[in-house]
């Protein structure tokens, strides 16, 4: 408990003033008896017992109307965790030649399947070196001849998993192509929007819970450009004069490997142009981001983990006190003491001069 105003206190130096001109008062009148031995005798009565009582009753109005003149105030702590965290788009490659294999755990599986896998992985954490990023904001492009939103940025990780998972290698030769300017265009114009977006879902109070803290584009490609209007070098700058990061990875090694399966047996063969290293370089280049390659599932994780290590969230608690006023019991006290004071004395106690 604290006193807003302890200046009020100083009201009770009244009270052993009172009791001093109270003491050395005079009667007013006095009746002439021949003796007083038969009123010895008789004793006090409660009136007189009780005859102090209402300047008892006078003094603790006083006390508690200084005490409520003191605002007396009872805080409670609280404290509210305001997470700046990083807004992250994930550009996955579904091209044709992610059908070409990779090795994950003693497993093959196509490299668009540990892609997804590994990044699951990122999103969530693992056993290992992967802590998961509950904090960040997380969307999703997928690409191939044309560039499409598969989920918005979203804190709710468990339901962009399920997007994740519908995300298929493209089967039309109309879809197929590896278009990632475009792509890299689309996922910085969701991320200069983010704040707007969040706004949009901010509480009433105008509190800021959730702060961007940076934006970041995470790419994940095993071709070169060769569809869409924007070059990827064009779509860096743009993504640069926004402030966004951009991390390229090149998935699988300059020929990839598909196996095809016929009447005669399983053939390997080649898949896709390969990565076109020297512009994922020259992009993660220009928005001062980091370009590595994974030829396999392990390469990958070690990417993802530098990726976590480079990019952290942060949670600020910002602790405050709310104060409840504690004045009025006090006040209406002094008020029910006041009235029974002037009640006693224009009753029981009442004087006749």
């Amino acid at each position: 408990m604290r006193f807003a105003s302890p200046w009020a206190f100083l009201v009770l130096i009244a009270v052993p003033l009172i009791l001093l001109y109270l003491s050395r008062r005079k009667g007013h009148g006095s009746v002439r008896f021949s003796s007083l031995v038969n009123a010895r005798r008789s004793g006090r009565s409660l009136r007189q017992r009780l005859a102090a009582l209402p300047v008892l009753l006078r003094v603790l109005v006083l006390v508690l109307l200084a005490v409520a003149l003191a605002r007396p105030q009872m805080g409670r702590e609280k404290v509210r965790d305001v997470t700046k965290g990083i807004a992250i788009e994930m550009i996955v490659d579904r091209s044709g030649s992610m059908k070409a294999e990779m090795g994950f755990f003693g497993q093959r599986f196509n490299r668009l399947e540990v892609v997804k896998k590994v990044f699951r992985e990122f999103l969530m954490g693992n056993e290992e070196n992967l802590e998961g990023r509950p904090n960040d904001l997380v969307g999703m492009i997928a690409f191939a001849r044309y560039a499409d939103t598969m989920a918005p940025l979203t804190l709710g990780h468990g339901a962009l998993l399920r997007f994740l998972e519908s995300v298929r290698i493209v089967t039309r030769r109309a879809e197929d192509g590896t278009a990632i300017g475009d792509a890299i265009a689309l996922a910085a114009a969701r991320l200069k929007t983010a704040e707007e977006d969040l706004a949009r879902t901010a509480d009433e109070s105008g509190e800021k819970e959730y702060e961007i803290k940076s934006k970041i584009i995470i790419l994940l490609t095993d071709g070169q450009n060769n569809f869409g209007k924007r070059t990827p070098q064009a779509a860096a700058e743009l993504a640069a004069e926004w402030g966004i990061k951009i991390y390229t990875i090149g998935v699988g090694s300059r020929e990839g490997v598909s196996t095809v399966k016929t009447l005669f047996g399983d053939f390997k063969v080649p898949v896709g142009g390969g990565v076109d290293q020297k512009t994922l370089q020259r992009v993660a280049d220009i928005t001062g981001g980091v370009f590595r390659m994974a030829e396999n599932a392990e390469a990958l994780r070690e990417v993802y983990t530098e990726i976590d290590e480079l990019e952290k969230s942060e949670i600020e608690s910002i602790r405050y006190i709310d104060y409840k006023e504690l004045f009025v019991p006090f006040a209406l006290a002094a008020l029910c003491l006041m009235m029974l004071e002037v009640t006693l004395v224009n009753t029981i106690f009442r004087r006749i001069p």
